[in-house]
C-alpha cells in the first residue's frame, strides 16, 4: 500500500467521524509541516502556534477533501497559506537575515547529502562541512520566500515538481525556474568555499 493510499485511507477514516485517525495525520507530517512553516516564522512559539492553526484548518476542511491531490501536497499549501497569512497580519516586525539564527541543522544536512557534499569525518572535512552547512543556511535565509519555499519542498522534502505546484497553487514551469534560481543562488554562495568554476554548481 502506497504512502498516499494509506494516507487517503486515515483521512476517509477521519471522515466518517474518527478523530484518533486525524490524529495519526498530524504525527506523521507535525515535523515536516513545522519545517516548511520555520522557513517563513524565526521564533519557534510561533512556528508552533502557526503549525497548529494549520492542522485545526485542514481538520476543518478535511470533510471537502476527495484525494484529488496528495494529503501531504494538501496540508502543505495549508501551511504556506498560514505562514503568510500570519506574517501579513498588523504590527508582526519582518527579521532581517542578520539576525536569523542558523537552526537548521537537519535541514542543512538533509541539502547536503541531496547535493552529494557529504564528506569523510576527518577534523578537516567535519570543519569544512559545517562551513558548507552554514552558507547553505545563509544563502537559504536570504533567499525570496518564494524560492525558498520550492527549494525546501524539492531538496528536504523531496517532493516532485508536479507536487511543488500544487502545494504553491502555480504552473509547473514557475516552479521550476523558482527552483533553478534558488539553486543558483546558492551555489554563487558555495563557489569560493568549493573553488568550482562559475558555469559549474558545485
Amino acid at each position: 500500500m502506497s504512502d498516499r493510499a494509506i494516507d487517503q485511507e486515515l483521512v476517509e477514516r477521519v471522515q466518517a467521524g474518527d478523530r484518533k485517525a486525524f490524529d495519526l495525520l498530524v504525527i506523521k507530517y507535525q515535523r515536516k509541516v513545522q519545517r516548511l512553516v520555520s522557513r517563513y516564522i524565526r521564533d519557534s512559539g510561533e512556528v508552533d502556534d502557526v503549525t497548529q492553526e494549520t492542522f485545526i484548518k485542514a481538520y476543518r476542511a478535511l470533510a471537502n477533501f476527495r484525494g484529488e491531490s496528495a494529503f501531504y501536497t494538501w496540508i502543505y499549501r495549508i501551511a504556506i497559506n498560514c505562514a503568510k497569512n500570519y506574517l501579513a497580519s498588523p504590527g508582526r516586525r519582518i527579521v532581517p537575515v542578520s539576525e536569523l539564527e542558523s537552526d537548521e541543522d537537519d535541514d542543512a544536512e538533509s541539502f547536503e547529502r541531496a547535493s552529494g557534499l557529504q564528506d569523510v569525518a576527518t577534523p578537516d572535512a567535519e570543519y569544512a562541512s559545517k562551513q558548507i552547512a552554514e552558507t547553505v543556511n545563509r544563502a537559504m535565509a536570504a533567499l525570496p520566500e518564494d524560492l525558498r519555499t520550492a527549494v525546501t519542498l524539492r531538496e528536504i522534502e523531496g517532493l516532485s515538481y508536479e507536487e511543488i505546484a500544487e502545494a504553491m497553487d502555480c504552473p509547473i514551469g514557475t516552479v521550476r525556474s523558482r527552483i533553478f534560481r534558488a539553486r543558483e543562488a546558492i551555489a554563487a554562495e558555495l563557489r569560493p568555499l568549493l573553488g568550482t568554476r562559475e558555469d559549474r554548481r558545485w
